[in-house]
């Protein structure tokens, strides 16, 4: 089902054959994010994805559009802090049109300096619009104050400031400086033929040529805080969270099991205590944000102004109790079973696929067998479940970050109640 092979011009390709389904999902990986950006050029990743939308030698941005419409397929893109991917979705009979259409963005890209400025508009207002959806808004205030001056802790989509301010030059020297063969996969699933795909590629990918320095990992050292920022709202939103594992750490799934047991779905603890047994809350839920050389993991609640305090306090019950008793064995098979059944729904989607062989080829160099997942997390026990939640959830470790209509005093978090 697997397969990886490398074009004559050092361009991973890697694919995932699924015969049953009828679509293909393609994309173009570069390694590259926001986290290798200078403080001057913050946000240039995220603007060259953009750009390389707005048309190419052949094609006009309309044409990109059309073509991809014409056939009912899906093309777009993603930038964060360690990767950009340029992808597309397509019926398996036009893998090829998805094929030349993407190589020729990759390649061909104009960088007209018109369209340049309107584009910066759009992220322009990209920022506000991310600026007022406060639920998302808080994971970056999160980030920044657990990571402050650091690369990663940094926004990817840039500042209003910085954005303004990149020019042609600079997104060209930005490709020129991090996008290369050796730092380029392109990774595919569905009702693919790995040979095929590998042909069209070296054709379209003939020009593409020369090697480029890898970023390495960054791993920030924590700077875990309180941060308080007013907003009119209805609702608080509250982060409360810690040091996590990075993607390399091979307790990422102990760490997997713990997240789950703690927030990671309708029967668990936080969600029964905050939700079901108090009515604080709509949403709480807990998340890593696991990168190559460091992570995070925190809890997200959004509750009343008046009931800040009293989520954080239930929020620090929960992560002394799991620090303190170790977790049944009901609890820790009903984990593992979420997890296991989970996973198995995200396979069902052919760029759910493509994006995991994309992510496991830069993160681990190979790909990761669902069967070694699943006996990974058959594996964790409920000591190592404790040992690293007391390592992780150490009072010095945690940082809080409140987004809303709530003044600081009124919040009495005593972080030794952790």
């Amino acid at each position: 089902m697997y397969r990886k092979s490398v074009l004559s011009n050092g361009v991973r390709v890697i694919s995932e054959s699924m015969p049953g389904f009828r679509s293909a999902s393609i994309g173009i990986w570069a390694d590259v994010g926001s986290a290798v950006e200078q403080p001057q050029l913050r946000g240039v990743s995220h603007l060259v994805e953009h750009m390389l939308f707005k048309g190419t030698q052949r094609r006009t941005a309309r044409a990109i559009a059309e073509e991809m419409d014409g056939v009912g397929g899906n093309l777009n893109a993603f930038t964060d802090k360690e990767a950009t991917c340029y992808y597309a979705k397509v019926m398996d009979v036009h893998l090829p049109l998805a094929v030349d259409v993407l190589s020729d963005m990759f390649l061909n890209s104009r960088f007209d300096p018109s369209e340049l400025a309107k584009e910066q508009k759009v992220v322009l207002e990209e920022i506000k619009m991310y600026d007022d959806s406060p639920d998302e808004l808080i994971h970056d205030l999160f980030i920044q104050t657990m990571w402050r001056g650091s690369n990663l802790g940094s926004p990817t989509i840039g500042f209003a400031d910085t954005v303004t301010k990149l020019t042609q030059d600079d997104l060209r020297q930005h490709m020129k400086r991090h996008y290369a063969p050796n730092s380029v996969v392109v990774a595919s699933a569905g009702n693919v033929d790995h040979d095929a795909l590998v042909d069209m590629l070296e054709r379209a990918l003939a020009p593409f040529q020369g090697t480029c320095a890898l970023p390495a990992p960054e791993n920030p050292p924590p700077t875990p805080a309180s941060l308080f920022r007013p907003k009119d709202s209805e609702q608080a939103y509250v982060v409360l969270g810690t040091t996590g594992l990075s993607v390399r750490d091979e307790r990422r799934y102990v760490l997997s099991v713990l997240d789950t047991i703690l927030g990671g779905g309708m029967s668990s603890r936080l969600f029964q205590e905050i939700r079901e047994k108090r009515g604080l809350v709509y949403t709480v839920y807990s998340f890593q944000a696991a990168y190559r050389g460091a992570g995070l993991f925190a809890v997200y609640a959004g509750t009343s102004p008046a009931t800040v305090g009293e989520c954080v306090a239930v929020i620090g019950d929960q992560f002394a109790q799991i620090k303190k008793t170790a977790v049944g064995d009901a609890e820790l098979r009903l984990a593992k079973e979420h997890i296991k059944g989970s996973l198995s729904l995200s396979l069902e989607s052919t760029s759910g696929r493509m994006i995991r062989l994309g992510r496991s080829e830069f993160s681990l160099g190979r790909d990761l067998p669902i069967d070694e997942i699943v006996a990974k997390v058959e594996a964790v026990t409920a000591a190592e479940i404790q040992e690293l939640a007391q390592e992780l959830l150490r009072e010095e470790n945690l940082g809080l970050c409140v987004l809303g209509p709530v003044d600081e005093a009124s919040v009495e978090w005593n972080r030794s109640a952790a």
